[in-house]
């Protein structure tokens, strides 16, 4: 029977096989909080304890996931997003701190805005935190995915927040032109070019949704022309669009908007000082 410190390492040094030092120790922490609910001071106080029987087969579980490559939200089901908990799993895409940004940058910035249109919601994180910020406006959310929307809808009722989903394939104009005018336009669109998929890490290239990732056709900016288009008959006048980057493309993203007319293109970087979100305006 191994004891939390020895659980840990064990761990620990299995997934130094696919990660560096750092998020190695960061995902053996993380998943042994889940296993044991006790926190990091009380697992090394703690380290010569021995785990249960139910605790110890969960482990075995958990490290045979992790170490086949599954992220640790989809093992948990879980991802903590702007300080709250939403479900997970392989239909969408885990939440990440970058979003975070955008959707503070809205926060900061729209705090009047009535209607908000999310483009992509997958988990709902960005709408549902909206929402939360903003419960005087109204938040549409729409998805090519159903998968996807029935998780969406899931935190949107567990975090007791009310957004309208809605089964849309944006890049029909067709079905786009139903979707109502709106103070803010917001996505995280797939943006990653299949000619890229190698470089990915294969817990996001292997586990993660494809269509959430990847850009049918290798056009990065297909979504972006996408929403900018839409934008020049769904914006409400003084509304702005925001998105999220890839940053090898953000240069030409900012280019593509001010190209369709639309005024103070800004890019923003993000912690890690990469130009990862833009906003336009009309």
């Amino acid at each position: 029977m191994l004891t939390i410190g020895a659980a840990f390492y064990q761990l620990k040094e299995g997934l130094g096989a696919m990660y560096d030092s750092g998020e190695a120790t960061a995902i053996a922490h993380a998943a042994m909080e889940h296993l044991t609910g006790l926190s990091r001071l009380r697992r090394v106080s703690d380290k010569n304890m021995p785990l249960d029987a139910l605790v110890m087969s969960a482990f075995m579980e958990m490290e045979s996931a992790l170490l086949s490559g599954r992220p640790l939200q989809y093992v948990i089901g879980n991802a903590l997003f702007m300080g709250r908990i939403f479900t997970v799993n392989e239909a969408v895409l885990i939440p990440r701190p970058e979003t975070e940004e955008l959707v503070r940058w809205i926060i900061k910035e729209e705090l009047s805005a009535v209607q908000i249109l999310d483009i992509g919601t997958g988990s709902g994180c960005i709408a549902i935190s909206l929402k939360r910020a903003m419960p005087g406006a109204n938040v549409s959310a729409i998805d090519l995915s159903v998968a996807a929307l029935v998780v969406a809808a899931e935190n949107a009722s567990a975090l007791e927040v009310s957004v309208s989903f809605e089964h849309i394939d944006f890049l029909s104009a067709e079905s786009r032109d139903a979707l109502p005018p709106s103070d803010v336009i917001v996505s995280n669109p797939p943006y990653i070019p299949l000619t890229e998929r190698e470089s990915l890490h294969p817990n996001v290239r292997d586990h993660e949704p494809a269509a959430a990732l990847f850009v049918p056709g290798n056009d990065a900016l297909q979504f972006y022309r996408a929403i900018a288009d839409f934008g020049l008959t769904h914006l409400l006048p003084g509304g702005s669009i925001y998105c999220e980057l890839h940053r090898d493309y953000a240069q030409d993203a900012l280019e593509l908007f001010r190209a369709y007319g639309y005024s103070d293109v800004l890019l923003k970087e993000d912690m890690y000082g990469a130009p990862r979100m833009l906003r336009a305006r009309r």
